[in-house]
């Protein structure tokens, strides 16, 4: 199935006009390390600017100031190391949790995963790094909540799942894949699909300009936004995905295709949203 203008317009809800950030969800993003914090800062706003209410981030130490001067909006929590996550711990219960961004593969932060995934029992957004944890630990994967969107690039797939012969192979790879553990799965790529069990979708939106660094922390930032808004982890990845290649779509005659970088997807997000409303 085509993910279109008049699919998303089915899936889209209407914000009640008498929202305040408490009922619009609260996002939790979870990543970043020592030279990396820049993937999380992404995130949290490409979270903020889908619509979600409230975005924390839980980042190791030495992103603290990062975040607070880059991403004002958006709340901090800090690990107890300096440099990697080793100890996921916060306070409050977030509506909707991605998870894996910038994140490293230190041993400290693979078994900060494992422990985080034994006591989560909401779906998650899982990109990254910690899919890349997961590759290697295929065990982790029972316990991976079900519902939980993964958002792989084609390496990390293919890390996951294993080499396919073609495309006809992969995609009936990440069907089983889907089926076997009730997670969605985002292919990311040209174009995008995302499998649901035995249901493939693919993108019509984007272009050559979303090959650029930080483009796949936005999208994590965007599904986890659209959870956190009481989407269903399919909705939100069909939308997220449809917007997040809008953008590019929308930009391209003001930035050209070699301008544009993940920040201008962020900044278009909201003429992204606008044109759902333009007859198509």
């Amino acid at each position: 199935m085509k993910i279109t203008h008049r699919e998303i317009i089915s899936r889209i809800k209407k914000t009640d006009p008498k929202s305040h950030k408490g009922t619009l969800g609260h996002a939790l993003i979870i990543g970043g390390s020592y030279g990396k914090i820049g993937s999380v800062c992404l995130s949290a706003k490409a979270a903020l600017r889908t619509g979600c209410g409230l975005a924390t981030v839980f980042l190791p130490e030495c992103g603290y100031d990062i975040i607070q001067s880059v991403v004002p909006e958006a709340m901090a929590i800090t690990d107890v190391q300096h440099k990697c996550i080793s100890d996921i711990q916060f306070d409050f219960l977030p509506q909707a949790i991605g998870i894996g961004l910038g994140m490293g593969q230190d041993a400290a932060t693979q078994q900060a995963l494992y422990a985080f995934l034994r006591q989560s029992t909401q779906p998650l957004v899982i990109d990254a790094d910690a899919l890349n944890i997961l590759s290697g630990h295929q065990e982790w994967l029972s316990l991976v909540p079900k519902g939980s969107v993964l958002t792989p690039h084609p390496k990390e797939f293919e890390r996951l799942i294993g080499k396919s012969d073609s495309v006809a192979h992969s995609v009936a790879q990440a069907k089983t894949f889907s089926a076997r553990h009730q997670v969605v799965l985002v292919l990311k790529g040209a174009p995008t699909k995302i499998v649901w069990q035995n249901e493939v979708f693919e993108n019509t939106t984007g272009n050559a300009a979303l090959a650029t660094a930080g483009s796949g922390d936005v999208l994590t930032g965007m599904i986890t936004s659209l959870i956190a808004q009481s989407y269903h982890p399919l909705d939100a990845a069909l939308i997220a995905v449809y917007l997040h290649g809008k953008t590019a779509d929308l930009a391209l005659p003001e930035t050209g295709m070699q301008a544009f970088i993940a920040s201008d997807i962020i900044n278009y997000i909201g003429k992204a949203y606008l044109s759902l409303s333009s007859a198509q």
